[in-house]
């Protein structure tokens, strides 16, 4: 036998470090995987909800009120509502109802990517 023959033996036949068989290994990887997935899920719904009201999309529209409900549910509860009345200096209002729902929902965003990251980097096996 060939000395990196040996070698390559020595190492299948050491354990690794960590203590995991390739079972578990496999488990805990896509553990982190599911979690970076929704993590991603999240951090993409917010953003598209905050394009749909910056762009001022219709907020009847199913589809739009379906992500936006969506998007206000997963914001950590910053944002309780951003609907406004007409009336007097409503625009000004609405201008600071968007810069709130893009700010709000931003910061939300970015907080699920990385907590996201982190909790993938902790979940999945070195190696």
């Amino acid at each position: 036998m060939s000395e990196s023959e040996t070698a390559g033996k020595r190492r299948a036949e050491t354990p690794r470090r960590d203590g995991l068989n390739a079972g578990s290994r496999k488990a805990r990887s896509t553990i982190a995987s599911v979690v970076w997935l929704v993590a991603v899920v999240a951090a993409a719904v917010l953003a598209v909800g905050a394009l749909l009201v910056a762009l001022r999309f219709n907020l009847d529209n199913a589809v739009v009120k379906a992500i936006t409900d969506l998007a206000d549910k997963i914001d950590f509860g910053e944002l309780k509502s951003f609907e406004v009345k007409k009336g007097a200096g409503a625009s000004a209002r609405q201008d600071a109802v968007v810069k709130s729902v893009l700010v709000n929902w931003g910061v939300a965003a970015l907080i699920y990517l990385v907590a996201g990251k982190v909790l993938d980097r902790v979940i999945r096996p070195r190696g």
